[in-house]
């Protein structure tokens, strides 16, 4: 479908703001879902004269990841473009990718008698996350013949890119996630699936022994586990695909990372939501399309906290008025995924979406709720047909055919 919008494309000075609240669907608690209990006064009155709907991210029944649920929002087949959680982490903490590299996305964690307590490490302060990451890197620059480099990322989070010196075989980034993903379980040693990655992960188990001695003082932060084994891909530009010039408006650095793999402009911004909506109105000049993240709602989920999710669904209500007040020609409100607090992860829901333009039918839904959203013009559709009808709805579309 790209190389057909790629040639019905019309330039034109529409402004484009995609709104992503992380995780934004979930399921009844006590009879109501997040959205469905929080008090959304602003967002109620545009999802009735807007279009709405529910995005399928991936398939039917299928949970995605963040990366493959961004993917598709921004009009790429997550299956056909698989990208690896590594490089997207360590493209949003602004380190330089070659072909010769394999990128991971590590945590912090807490190990106790040769089990993961912490996943996250209690999600330690970034600041000393830092300097953790510094003394790792102060400690190992290399293992055998690949150079190890390390970044720090938001709390817990960090990333490390291996550097070997020349290109490697396809298969061999096939090594298996570290994190035994529940607490009380033992951490998983790196094996490779193939005889590709047979030196990738002996270079990943060497890593993590060196890490842990360098660690093993630390009260929470005495372990790492590794995630994401990937190298970046060839993939079409979002401009070359849409025709559209984008900023992309994420704290976290994953998502940066993301929007920077598909040539967006990605600033580093720090705050929550209402320092990105101001930074947003500071950087209008210059783009068509504006993607800006809420990653708290999906943190909340996660955690299963119900009330914190539903309290951070509120805050973006409540500077909603300053993102109509841009007057933005087509404004989309949407999630990359659900994750529902009953869960305490993503799941394969459909994802409530929002499209406000003087485009649309309107007045069939209440709410930006999983329920009201069934009764929306968009119906139930791919997470890909977000972008398209952006563009349609700004008037960027040419007719097809004769």
């Amino acid at each position: 479908m790209q190389d057909t919008i790629r040639t019905l494309i019309q330039k034109n000075s529409s402004k484009i703001f995609m709104f992503v609240l992380d995780g934004l669907g979930g399921l009844p608690v006590r009879g109501s879902t997040e959205l469905e209990a929080a008090k959304t006064p602003n967002l109620d009155a545009i999802a009735h004269t807007s279009a709405c709907g529910l995005h399928v991210p991936v398939g039917y029944g299928i949970t995605p990841g963040s990366g493959p649920g961004h993917l598709g929002i921004f009009g790429y087949n997550p299956v056909e473009w698989q990208i690896g959680r590594g490089v997207l982490e360590a493209l949003g903490l602004g380190m330089e990718l070659h072909n010769t590299d394999v990128a991971l996305r590590c945590n912090y964690s807490t190990l106790a008698e040769g089990l993961v307590k912490d996943r996250r490490a209690g999600r330690i302060p970034a600041g000393r996350s830092k300097k953790l990451t510094e003394k790792l890197q102060e400690g190992i620059n290399r293992i055998d013949e690949a150079e190890i480099i390390f970044s720090a990322g938001m709390e817990h989070r960090f990333a490390v890119v291996i550097r070997f010196p020349e290109p490697l075989e396809i298969g061999s980034t096939l090594v298996n996630d570290t994190d035994p993903q529940k607490t009380g379980k033992a951490p998983i040693p790196p094996k490779p699936e193939n005889k590709q990655s047979e030196r990738v992960a002996r270079i990943a188990e060497k890593l993590i022994r060196e890490a842990s001695d360098i660690l093993k003082d630390e009260e929470r932060a005495n372990y790492i586990l590794l995630r994401g084994f990937s190298q970046v891909p060839e993939i079409p530009s979002f401009e070359d695909a849409f025709g559209l010039k984008a900023l992309a408006i994420a704290t976290y650095p994953m998502y940066r990372g993301l929007a920077r793999l598909i040539g967006m402009d990605t600033p580093v911004v720090t705050g929550d939501i209402r320092e990105e909506t101001e930074f947003l109105k500071n950087n209008l000049n210059g783009y068509d399309f504006f993607f800006v993240h809420v990653k708290k709602t999906d943190s909340y989920g996660e955690d299963g906290n119900f009330e914190a999710k539903v309290s951070k669904i509120e805050e973006f209500d409540g500077v909603l008025p300053e993102i109509l007040a841009m007057d933005p020609d087509v404004l989309i409100i949407t999630g990359d995924h659900s994750t529902p607090s009953l869960i305490k992860g993503h799941s394969w829901h459909p994802v409530p979406v929002l499209l406000k333009s003087p485009y649309v039918l309107g007045r069939l839904s209440e709410r930006l709720t999983e329920r009201e959203c069934t009764k929306g013009e968009l119906g139930i559709f791919p997470a890909t047909g977000i972008v398209p009808l952006a563009l349609a709805n700004s008037g960027r579309l040419r007719k097809f055919g004769a």
